[in-house]
C-alpha cells in the first residue's frame, strides 16, 4: 500500500487513498469495488482495518452498501448549496446549469388544525391548501415538494403549472421572502416519495421542512421538500464566535 507516513489510524489512511483513487478515475461512479478480501489483499491490510474504513465512506455517503450485492462508489451529487442562503428549487436546479419542471401531484384543502394555528399565527376558520408536486432536473425527478398556504394569502390566479413559489409570491402580491427557519433530517425509503422520485430501495432521502416568511415577518408559506440524496449535498458555514 502505498501511504505517506503519518501519524493517524490506519483506517483513515486507507479512506483518503479510496478518495483519491475515486478522484483519479480508477473507481467510477456507480462502480462495484472487488470483494472485501480481495481489496483488502490489494491494500495491503487487514479486513478489520478495511471495513473501519468502508464504514467512514458510507457514513460521508462516497460508496453504498447493497446488502447481497456488495459495495458501490455513489455518484457525486449535481446540486450542493450553502443553507445560510435562501433560494428556491427551481432556482438551485438552475444553479447547476439544468432545466427545472414540474409534476403536479395534488393539490388539496383542509380547515386550519391546532398545528397550523401555532404555525401560520391564523383563526381555525383559516383554509389551509396543500399542494404537492414533483420537481424535476432535465426532467428526472430529483425532489418531491408538499406545500401548505393559507388560502387568504395565496395568490389568486394560482395555477398547479407554477415553478417557483417565491417567484409566485413576488410577481403577484408583491411578497418578498426573506428568510425561513430551517430543518434538515435524513429518511430511507419512502413507499410514498421515493417510487416518484424513482429511487432504489436502499436510496436514501434529505427531508428539508421550512417555514418562510415575508419581509413583515410573516410567516407565509410552509414546506416539507424531500431531496433524493444521491443528487443533493447541503452544507453550511460556520464561524468561530
Amino acid at each position: 500500500m502505498n501511504i505517506k507516513p503519518d501519524t493517524r489510524h490506519l483506517y483513515l489512511q486507507v479512506v483518503d487513498k479510496i478518495k483519491n483513487d475515486i478522484d483519479r478515475g480508477l473507481y467510477k461512479e456507480d462502480e462495484k469495488l472487488p470483494p472485501e478480501f480481495e481489496l483488502a489483499k490489494q491494500l495491503g491490510i487487514s479486513r478489520a482495518t478495511l471495513r473501519e474504513a468502508l464504514r467512514v465512506l458510507e457514513e460521508e455517503s462516497i460508496i453504498i452498501r447493497r446488502h447481497g450485492v456488495g459495495t458501490f462508489i455513489n455518484p457525486k451529487p449535481l446540486f450542493t448549496s450553502g443553507i445560510e442562503e435562501l433560494f428556491s428549487v427551481t432556482d438551485m436546479i438552475k444553479r447547476a446549469g439544468k432545466k427545472p419542471g414540474t409534476i403536479f401531484v395534488s393539490s388539496t384543502s383542509r380547515q386550519a388544525t391546532a398545528d397550523d394555528v401555532s404555525k401560520f399565527n391564523c383563526s381555525y376558520d383559516e383554509e389551509i391548501v396543500v399542494i404537492e408536486r414533483v420537481r424535476t432536473s432535465d426532467d428526472e425527478p430529483v425532489v418531491y415538494c408538499i406545500d401548505q398556504i393559507p388560502s387568504s394569502i395565496l395568490p389568486k390566479n394560482y395555477t398547479h403549472e407554477l415553478g417557483s413559489i417565491f417567484e409566485l409570491f413576488e410577481r403577484e402580491v408583491g411578497c418578498h421572502i426573506t428568510y425561513a427557519v430551517t430543518n434538515i433530517e435524513p429518511l430511507g425509503f419512502s413507499e410514498k416519495i421515493s417510487p416518484s422520485l424513482h429511487c432504489e430501495v436502499d436510496a436514501s432521502l434529505l427531508v428539508m421542512k421550512q417555514m418562510h416568511f415575508d419581509q413583515n415577518d410573516r410567516p407565509t408559506f410552509y414546506s416539507c421538500n424531500y431531496f433524493r440524496a444521491d443528487k443533493f449535498s447541503f452544507h453550511v458555514l460556520r464561524k468561530r464566535a
